[in-house]
């Protein structure tokens, strides 16, 4: 059993290194454009949305390092295709209503930003009252 054990645990050691070679794109686009909204909410929407939402997404060193890496990449391409604030002004109305929609709903239901970002990113956290402010404005435009 120990014998197993040590093989496993050596080939996790392989393998988290191979992945230090795996190459990941962090890329930010250079299209930028203003967040939708008031002034305030705007702020809110940089603070807790951009890293994930926009073209100005802030690397953190860890996300040099494998399996990190792979995971923070793959939420903001992720995030980036749900909705993208930096070419906000390039949706047509109708997909801009239904991602107010979906925003409205998401941040209401605490759903964003995402449980697991918060740790780390600790300024993303909205109040209460902050919530309530992106989601009257979603739900308003």
């Amino acid at each position: 059993m120990k014998k197993w054990l040590k093989r496993i645990g050596m080939g996790l050691i392989v393998l988290i290194i191979a992945l230090q070679f795996w190459p990941i794109a962090r890329t930010n686009p250079s299209e930028r454009g203003e967040p939708p909204g008031p002034p305030e909410v705007q702020a809110l929407l940089r603070r807790a949305c951009f890293d994930c939402h926009s073209n100005e997404t802030q690397w953190p060193w860890y996300a040099q390092i494998a399996p990190a890496s792979l995971l923070i990449a793959r939420d903001v391409k992720s995030g980036r295709k749900e909705v993208n604030f930096s070419t906000w002004e390039k949706y047509d109305e109708k997909r801009k209503a239904r991602k107010l929609k979906e925003i409205a709903k998401e941040v209401g239901a605490r759903d964003m930003p995402l449980f697991y970002y918060l740790p780390l990113h600790p300024d993303a956290k909205l109040s209460a009252a902050e919530r309530e402010l992106i989601v009257k404005w979603a739900k308003q435009t």
